[in-house]
């Protein structure tokens, strides 16, 4: 994006925030949600009258975040486990088998530190960073290896919470792990 393309998205920011005295909410949301869907263009006087009310384009706005964000992909979990081939040393990082979570394993002055990642390409990703929602670790038998929140990075991070250390810990408990939003989280 140029700075003249930056400028000009400001500008046109600028125009919706403003408000223009008489200005009334021209079109109505029916015709709108159409417009947004492509089942029904607008027409030549709707697409003028909505070039002029600030009102109305910022009512266009606000319908087409709300489609966006009922069209986004709902996550509910995330499962991965050791893999077969494994080397006999601790593992390092484990990703799901989506590929949208790595989960790190840090040995750290004597112990052992996890870190969960979210891929930022996930198609949900910017849903799940925005609502800040408690997420829990699991090991294959339901015990909680890591709960907490994601940073604005993406990650999420706590002292590893056994004793065993984590590669012979996760083999006694089903060689798997799963990443999943907490109990009562959406």
């Amino acid at each position: 994006m140029t700075r003249n393309d930056m400028v000009q998205a400001r500008l046109r920011e600028r125009l919706l925030l403003a408000g223009v005295p008489g200005d009334r909410l021209v079109l109505a949301d029916g015709t709108l949600r159409a417009a947004l869907d492509g089942s029904r263009p607008l027409a030549p006087a709707e697409l003028a009258a909505l070039q002029a009310s600030p009102l109305t384009l910022r009512r266009l706005r606000h319908l087409a975040l709300l489609r966006r964000q009922a069209l986004a992909p709902r996550w509910a979990g995330s499962a991965g486990m050791l893999r077969a081939a494994d080397s006999g040393a601790a593992p390092a990082r484990l990703v799901t088998d989506d590929g949208h979570w790595t989960l790190h394993l840090l040995p750290q002055d004597g112990r052992w530190q996890v870190i969960l990642q979210l891929d930022p390409a996930a198609p949900f990703a910017p849903a799940l960073l925005r609502a800040g929602a408690l997420l829990r670790v699991t090991d294959g038998s339901g015990a909680a290896l890591l709960q907490g929140r994601l940073d604005a990075d993406g990650e999420c991070e706590a002292p590893w919470p056994h004793a065993l250390e984590p590669a012979a810990y996760l083999q006694a408990h089903g060689a798997a792990f799963t990443v999943a939003p907490a109990a009562g989280q959406p």
